[in-house]
């Protein structure tokens, strides 16, 4: 396994950075595909911002290869088909040389076949619901075995939760989740009948009936647990009529896998206090690493009361992963890249080391956090890096399933009949 790398370039000699410039273009492109209108405007536009920081800390740094980088951000406006328009206008118009970007697994879904076709290279930094390892995706944030089961677990051992509301917006990612989720209760000894699965629309607003079905799910006197995947701005809703329909964390927990810093500092959180969220960041990391990041960001933003959030930490690690690649591979080739990525490592800012897998997922920690009153999260649990899985244990059809794009040359490999299986892109 390669060794950690502290700096985010290195020691590179001067001579040779000059011989690979020769034979770089400059100035390094970096794709930022990121919605900053729409319905999840309320949590991309912080991560285009963190992309522009990355970029300039960068150049401050001297670049890459004796190049300079440059941001190229366009606004897929939190249009699913949109997102995939606009990386292509990244890959072929703006030939970028990397895109770093998506927060839907819709919207990442779209971009696949675009990605796979043209052979570009995207980082994905938001937890998803896994079943899915592309050559052409390194994905940074979490696969259900970091976030979702052992949120569950949480809910099951230290909470006794014996009835579950799984609430989502509907689209993939929370329903394989909840597939995922449904199968892994059942086997835990959790019926049927006392799972309560919902979904609904991008920016879905009147949240009355469903946390009534959800007081309901109690009425025989069992706990009542609610795990969300409710995203974008619909949370807003959805905890304002927890808070008037005079629901505690006491009452019904609730764990939400994306909901953090960012969507907390638009809500009044006075009657949200103990609710959780799963992650495997919090800017209350008390690391000095996490430290030095914050401070950056504040000095970058220009403003002392904007939050870190995880999906930034996974936009921090697969960025300065990406530029010890390149600098490995003397190259932005795309597969030059991608097989200098393999074994990567890079300190996180909790405190451990995220190394990247030949499936192209991250190890990474599992956080619950316990909502504080000034939107901030108390750090209740928190593991040792984790492997991230992209094929679940808890799908039959997927538990014979492992991605290995190093040995195996294959995101989907089937070992029952040892054969690769051809990934579908779509959506």
């Amino acid at each position: 396994m390669k060794s950690i790398k502290t700096a985010l370039v290195g020691t590179v000699a001067f001579a040779a950075m000059t011989a690979t410039a020769q034979a770089q273009d400059c100035p390094i492109k970096v794709g930022v595909l990121h919605s900053l209108s729409g319905t999840m405007a309320i949590s991309e536009t912080t991560l285009k911002d963190t992309m522009e920081m990355l970029v300039a800390k960068q150049n401050e740094a001297g670049g890459v290869l004796g190049c300079d980088l440059e941001a190229v951000v366009v606004d897929p406006a939190s249009d699913w088909p949109l997102f995939a328009e606009k990386a292509r206008e990244l890959l072929t118009v703006q030939e970028v040389d990397v895109i770093f970007g998506s927060w839907t697994s819709v919207s990442r879904k779209s971009v696949l076949p675009v990605l796979e076709e043209l052979n570009g290279l995207m980082f994905y930094p938001v937890q998803y619901e896994g079943e899915e390892s592309s050559k052409n995706v390194f994905y940074t944030g979490a696969a259900p075995n970091q976030q979702a089961i052992p949120a569950t677990d949480y809910f099951l051992d230290e909470l006794g939760v014996e009835k579950f509301a799984l609430l989502g917006t509907d689209y993939v990612y929370p329903r394989t989740t909840n597939n995922i989720l449904e199968s892994y209760l059942m086997d835990k000894g959790i019926s049927e009948e006392d799972i309560f699965v919902n979904y609904t629309p991008f920016g879905h607003s009147d949240w009355s009936k469903v946390v009534a079905d959800v007081v309901a799910l109690g009425a025989d006197g069992k706990k009542v647990g609610v795990i969300s995947t409710i995203n974008g701005d619909a949370n807003v809703g959805f905890y304002k009529e927890l808070a008037s329909a005079g629901i505690s964390a006491e009452d019904i927990p609730v764990v939400a896998f994306s909901v953090g810093e960012e969507e907390l500092a638009g809500l009044d959180t006075s009657n949200l206090v103990g609710h959780l969220a799963a992650w495997n960041y919090f800017m209350s990391a008390d690391t000095e690493a996490n430290a030095e990041f914050i401070a950056s960001w504040h000095d970058f933003i220009g403003d002392e009361t904007r939050v870190a959030n995880d999906p930034m930490e996974a936009h921090y690690i697969g960025f300065n992963m990406w530029v010890n690649a390149v600098t490995e591979a003397e190259t932005t080739d795309v597969d030059a890249v991608r097989t200098a990525m393999w074994g990567q490592e890079y300190p996180n800012l909790t405190g451990g080391t995220a190394v990247m897998g030949t499936n192209h997922h991250l190890a990474k920690p599992v956080l619950i956090g316990e909502i504080l009153e000034d939107g901030q999260f108390d750090i209740i649990s928190q593991t040792t890096e984790v492997a991230g899985d992209a094929w679940t244990d808890y799908l039959p059809e997927s538990a014979v399933l492992k991605s290995d794009w190093q040995e195996l040359e294959c995101g989907m490999y089937n070992t029952e009949t040892s054969t690769c299986v051809q990934i579908e892109s779509n959506y």
